[in-house]
């Protein structure tokens, strides 16, 4: 049985990666059906590139029956209202990353899927990455022992892009806030899958390349009383790197390399190991069977076939609506520390007025 699917906006090009998969892979079992985007440009292009039903309107596109399911892709501050709207006419959703840009939007979206019962999922990559399947595999196997520090390095070099960010949608604030909060929630959601809910944070995000792109360098440091500690580097004026992950275990450790644009998209040493660990018992080096992408629109594309079997229901969210929030949570408390530098607590009240 193939699933016709309408997509709600092309702005986040996450997107367009997952169509191009559905399009060229029958077996996925997905149909592009219709298309809807506020920018005509935007739907143009998709629609030639993925013989898609250009749609004038959202009512239209949600009328058509063969639209069994919508990915919402438009920029961040339309997500709520886009989901509504969807659940409200019987869509199953899958709605890119990240889910809002306040706890009030996203609590919108939470309260449209549970009063409406379609299935949700957020379309969170990393998530569903072999290789980070595989780190959490073994953390949960206590074949390390104990986990005493995690650090996600992430980063893009999208502030030193040639002619600039800064007058693409992504760096405007009232369309998605900054790029804190639009890619360092892709490794603040790494640790809340990995790790599951943090105690507190405390970061410190600075705006050092260009000011009219705010927010490009920043860490941040997550506390599980007990342990372990989690750290989130990331840093979007980078031009090359080669660590993503490192866990330290009380038995051994854990390395992935080439796990983001800077480090996937430059050239690595012929039959480099993409992801290793250590165990103190052998005193030895593993390398995984799993083989890193040859570049980093590999492993969003990769998004696509879970996606696929979400929609067939074969596989439960990704990532469900709650989980979308907490982790929004997450990212927003980032942002009063930074302010108030202060170590900010997971459920502080004052996140609800970031």
């Amino acid at each position: 049985m193939t699933i016709g699917v309408g997509i709600l906006g092309f702005a986040h090009g996450h997107v367009n990666a997952y169509c191009t998969q559905w399009k060229t892979r029958p077996e996925l079992g997905i149909r592009i059906v219709a298309g809807w985007d506020h920018d005509v440009g935007r739907l143009a292009k998709a629609a030639d590139d993925f013989a898609l039903c250009p749609c004038t309107t959202v009512a239209e596109l949600l009328a058509d029956p063969d639209v069994r399911a919508v990915v919402v892709s438009a920029e961040t501050s339309r997500h709520a209202g886009l989901v509504e709207q969807a659940a409200a006419a019987g869509k199953a959703v899958i709605l890119q990353k990240p889910i809002a840009l306040t706890l009030a939007e996203a609590d919108r979206i939470v309260a449209a899927i549970a009063r409406h019962g379609v299935p949700f999922t957020m379309a969170w990559q990393m998530r569903v990455d072999p290789q980070n399947v595989q780190i959490k595999e073994m953390l949960q196997s206590g074949i390390l022992g104990k986990v005493f520090m995690v650090r996600r390095r992430h980063a893009l070099a999208t502030h030193q892009w040639p002619g600039g960010f800064a007058h693409l949608w992504h760096a405007q604030p009232e369309l998605n806030r900054d790029i804190w909060a639009d890619d360092a929630a892709h490794a603040i959601d790494f640790i809340h899958w990995l790790l599951g809910v943090p105690e507190t944070v405390t970061a410190e995000i600075e705006s050092l390349y260009d000011p009219r792109v705010p927010m490009d360098n920043g860490i941040a440091i997550f506390r599980y009383p007990g342990g372990p500690l989690a750290e989130v580097s990331c840093s979007f004026t980078c031009p090359a790197a080669e660590n993503t992950v490192e866990v330290i275990c009380e038995h051994g450790s854990i390395i992935q390399n080439y796990g983001d644009v800077p480090s996937c998209n430059v050239p690595r040493p012929e039959g480099a190991c993409g992801q290793k660990w250590f165990q103190s018992q052998t005193g030895q080096w593993t390398c995984s069977e799993i083989a890193s992408p040859k570049n980093h629109g590999a492993r969003i594309a990769g998004l696509a076939a879970p996606l696929a079997e979400f929609l067939h229901g074969r596989r439960g969210p990704i990532a469900t609506a709650e989980e979308g929030r907490t982790t929004l949570r997450m990212t927003l408390a980032c942002y009063i520390s930074t302010r108030e530098g202060r170590r900010v607590r997971i459920d502080d009240e004052s996140i609800a007025s970031v």
